[in-house]
């Protein structure tokens, strides 16, 4: 039942993450940096603080009973996942949603997966119990099944010409999406490593009383701080490289419309770490290296479902479809594989 619930809380989560960068399509007259960074107040300093008092019990003497050396590297890690989640962004620009999330998440899961077992050498343990070798082989499974996602948005980038791309993808440029998504899954991964340094503030927040389903909320405040300074800082240097300062305060623009729309895609990418989280406490802390794998896969079946609804795959060849079609099913079935070794280990 656990790991029952620890999937469908991991399924919430991607789907908030798959989800969180439609809002932006509807936000006018703005240059690109001023809805994400106005998304990223919400996302990164709102948020966090706020459901963070919300679950948390105790939550500044938790985060402040940490040593300077975990809140650190907690924050560097955030940094350091702030140019992934720049970069994330400019992925959706230049590959759209389906294709982008696939090249970007395909080298965060696997990064973000099996280097801290490593890190913390556990690795061996788990190839050693038939619990791990289950929840590897889901891994392995789902790295498999998003890269075949992103054969098929490159079968599909070779059938179509410039302008039936750029009829669904204004921005679309591979070379330039596949540099920058590549980029991006790495540097994403380091949220994982970011939570992994953070631990002692969760536990102490487990200690004070706090639910241990919403501990890992008490990391996110510091992590994300790392995070927003990122973004805050290239969202800055593009405002003033592009003159675009005005659109915080330009009338002309759907001033209303377009703060209400950042905020709830900020709001909602936020989400996906709320339930995160939860999951991640669900499926156990000896296999909880395995939420990652499920939060990327399921952000990678939700963000490809959209791309399907907001027709990027329009034009698509029967066999290109097929082969988007088994990377979904492979992830799909990769979560049963996860599913299964965490059952064994309760």
């Amino acid at each position: 039942m656990n790991a029952l619930l620890g999937i469908i809380f991991h399924f919430i989560g991607g789907f908030a993450s798959g989800s969180f960068y439609i809002p932006y399509k509807n936000i006018k007259k703005w240059s690109w940096e001023s809805g994400w960074i106005i998304g990223g107040v919400a996302s990164w300093i709102i948020a966090p603080w706020l459901f963070g008092f919300i679950t948390v019990k105790d939550l500044l003497p938790s985060i402040q009973s940490a040593s300077s050396e975990t809140i650190f590297y907690t924050m560097l890690f955030g940094v350091l996942w702030g140019f992934g989640g720049l970069t994330y962004g400019l992925t959706m620009r230049y590959l759209g949603v389906s294709l982008g999330v696939a090249v970007a998440l395909g080298f965060c899961a696997a990064f973000g997966t099996l280097i801290p077992p490593i890190y913390e050498g556990r690795f061996g343990e788990l190839l050693a119990s038939s619990s791990g070798q289950i929840t590897l082989a889901g891994v392995a499974l789902c790295v498999i099944g998003i890269f075949v996602c992103g054969k098929a948005g490159m079968m599909k980038e070779k059938e179509l010409d410039a302008d039936a791309k750029q009829a669904s993808i204004k921005e679309f440029d591979l070379k330039k999406g596949l540099v920058v998504g590549t980029f991006c899954g790495i540097m994403s991964a380091c949220f994982a490593f970011g939570l992994a340094v953070g631990a002692p503030i969760a536990n102490q927040a487990e200690l004070n009383g706090t639910d241990p389903l919403f501990k890992n909320n008490a990391i996110l405040p510091v992590l994300l701080i790392g995070g927003f300074a990122t973004n805050f800082v290239w969202c800055m240097i593009l405002n003033f490289r592009n003159k675009s300062f005005s659109d915080y305060t330009n009338a002309k623009t759907p001033l209303k419309n377009n703060y209400l729309w950042a905020f709830l895609a900020g709001i909602t990418w936020y989400f996906q770490f709320f339930f995160y989280g939860m999951g991640q406490t669900k499926l156990g802390s000896s296999l909880d290296f395995a939420s990652w794998t499920l939060h990327m896969a399921f952000i990678i079946l939700v963000g490809t479902l959209w791309g399907l609804f907001y027709k990027e795959w329009k034009g698509a060849s029967g066999p290109t479809m097929r082969v988007l079609y088994l990377g979904l099913f492979l992830i799909v079935l990769s979560s049963a594989f996860i599913g299964m070794g965490s059952y064994f280990v309760h």
